[in-house]
Formats: structure tokens, sequence, C-alpha cells
């Protein structure tokens, strides 16, 4: 009896010891958004999204250092309110998606609290992968109506598009593109 108390109390504290593990969440996609603005000749700006993007993220408010995040995108839905000008951005002189038909992020660090901080991570755009920074910031997390558990994030970064082989000229405002990135996931 005294050997079942005893493996008992050990499985007990094993169970109360046991590292937290931070939390899968997959994004809602309905909710995520990577939106972009670029100057348009240094006269204004153009703004625009990406319609298609998935992916998902680990997060643990209490260990944020090991936050990862995969985002995938599809840049043939890169939308700007203009189908002649998508059109445009989608052919060899910009996103080339026939021959690119894939981007995405993938996080290789974090530093910063559980409310903001830099995610580091590689780009990959036009075939061409970089290492980049994105500011990040919780937005909020908690229960959902459907009895789910949602956190939600906002990042910027910006990048020069020459980085990534597009190179086409349409001014010299125009080389650098700002991201504005909404990530809102579900606890699975």
């Amino acid at each position: 009896m005294r050997l079942k108390t005893l493996l008992t109390a050990a499985l007990v504290l094993g169970v109360l010891q046991a590292p937290v593990q931070a939390a899968e969440y997959e994004l809602d996609t309905r909710h995520s958004f990577i939106q972009f603005r670029i100057q348009h000749l240094g006269f204004s700006w153009m703004y625009g999204r990406f319609n298609d993007v998935s992916g998902s993220y680990s997060y643990d408010p209490d260990k944020p250092e090991a936050t990862q995040v995969e985002v995938d995108i599809d840049p043939a839905s890169i939308d700007t309110n203009d189908a002649e000008r998508d059109k445009h951005l989608r052919s060899e002189d910009f996103l080339n998606v026939d021959q690119y038909p894939s981007a995405g992020f993938k996080s290789t660090g974090y530093s910063g609290t559980a409310e903001q901080g830099t995610l580091e991570g590689k780009l990959t755009l036009h075939g061409v992968t970089k290492p980049i920074s994105i500011d990040v910031k919780k937005v909020g997390e908690g229960e959902d109506p459907w009895d789910g558990y949602r956190t939600g994030f906002i990042g910027t970064t910006t990048i020069d598009r020459r980085d990534f082989g597009i190179d086409y000229d349409v001014g010299p405002a125009s080389w650098d593109i700002e991201f504005e990135l909404t990530l809102e996931g579900v606890r699975q």
C-alpha cells in the first residue's frame, strides 16, 4: 500500500513539475491579414493586401522567447483594388507568380515580453529567402463566443524589394514596402 501511495505521489509531483508547453494556434484566415503600402512615384501611397494567408504559431505568455511562427502566403492573391494593376503585379515585372507560386515567413527567434518584442525570421518572396525582423505587439487573448481560445498580434516591418529580386523601377521612392501583419489564432 505504501509503495502505491509513493508511486501516486511521484506521479502527481511529476505532472505538476512537467514543463508547460506552448499552446499551438492555427491562423483564423478570416481574421488574419497581411497588408502593405508602397509609395507611388513619390506622390502618394498605394495600399494592398494578400487575400490568401494561412499558417500556425506556438505561444506561451510565460515563455515568449519560445514563440514560433510559420505563415504561408499565396502571392497570386495580391489585391490592390485594381484588376489591371494586380495583373501587372503578378507578372514577371514584380511577383512572377507563375515561376514563384508561394511565399512565406518562418520565425527563427523572438526577443521581448509577452506583450511586445521583435520576431526574427526568414521571409521567402519571389524565390529569394532573406532574414527580416518584425516588431510585434499583442492585441489580446481570451475565450471566444464559440468555446475556443484566441490570441491576436500585430506586427510591422519594412523590406527593400530589390533584396528579393523585385527591381522593376517605378521611381526611387518605391523601393521600400511597409508591411502590417495582423494575425489571429485559435488554440488547437
